[in-house]
């Protein structure tokens, strides 16, 4: 059976208000925050678009639609929206019709010299990057758009990932995982817990030929395994909830990177992380969003 999302579209006038609608929406069970920059005004430099301020923007969100009928959300996301006096736009997204949508709105993504990220139609990077990640997102999210991805990427140029065991929690696309590969990992399990991202993972694995990728469909981070290297770019909630598993997961000396994570979620997670021994390393905050990396030495 084929799957429907409900897609919800938003303007908002405020960087802090839009963080508030993320987590709130969030905690719904809407995921891939596209978060579309305003453009430039010609004649002040005063960001503007469908009438709107400086850090005014507008964003697309997504969630299941059997998860949006089955735990009742729609009473909530009008209550949302009415706290903040904005309006929303609601339409429904069919799988087939996925790959006209992304391939309407999809441009390549570059992270400085250091990755390029762009579907199989684009021609490759000019100038070059040091490695470049073709990737087709379907149903699944994770192209490096959005500043949770984003953030990783830059993080992971500062880690060792030559000859290292990597763990990719909740790996949608599969972008990290194929970049851990490329960086020299010498075997990455990418694991998530919906279908969709887990043929879309594959299927992006393949294209990139990247070996030592075992992809699985999970529903907790604990699988009974260590790694050198955990990433983990999800959602507050699931990091809470799985941060013990996860830690659990990790060999000594190993280096853990969590995202999708707001800015100022970072006191309470570095501190969930300091009781379960990770010793805080460096924080990589974007557009209101934060990556935070740790280590640990037992």
């Amino acid at each position: 059976m084929s799957k429907e999302y409900i897609q919800i579209a938003f303007d908002f006038e405020r960087q802090d208000q839009f963080e508030m609608i993320v987590a709130q929406l969030s905690a719904l069970g809407f995921d891939g925050f596209n978060e579309e920059e305003v453009s430039q005004g010609i004649n002040d430099g005063v960001k503007m678009s469908n009438g709107l301020g400086e850090g005014a923007g507008h964003c697309k969100t997504f969630i299941l639609a059997a998860d949006f009928e089955a735990n009742y959300v729609q009473n909530e996301l009008d209550n949302i929206f009415k706290q903040h006096s904005l309006t929303y736009s609601k339409s429904i997204i069919k799988e087939q019709n996925w790959n006209a949508l992304w391939e309407s709105n999809f441009e390549p993504v570059r992270v400085g010299n250091f990755v390029g990220i762009r579907a199989h139609f684009h021609p490759n990077f000019e100038p070059s990057v040091q490695y470049e990640l073709a990737i087709t997102p379907k149903m699944s999210f994770g192209t490096g758009h959005h500043a949770t991805t984003f953030s990783v990427i830059e993080l992971m140029e500062g880690i060792n990932f030559k000859d290292k065991s990597v763990y990719d929690f909740g790996t949608g696309t599969g972008v990290l995982a194929i970049l851990a590969q490329k960086l020299g990992a010498s075997s990455i399990l990418a694991v998530d817990n919906d279908d969709w991202c887990i043929e879309n993972a594959i299927e992006n694995v393949q294209n990139n030929h990247a070996a030592n990728i075992r992809v699985e469909k999970v529903e907790t981070a604990g699988q009974g395994q260590v790694f050198d290297v955990i990433l983990a770019n999800v959602n507050r909630h699931i990091i809470e909830a799985n941060l013990e598993a996860l830690t659990q997961s990790a060999k000594p000396r190993s280096i853990l990177v969590l995202s999708g994570l707001l800015i100022e979620d970072q006191a309470d997670i570095t501190n969930l992380t300091s009781n379960l021994g990770w010793n805080f390393v460096k924080a990589q905050p974007l557009n209101g969003w934060v990556s935070l990396m740790f280590s640990r030495y037992c």
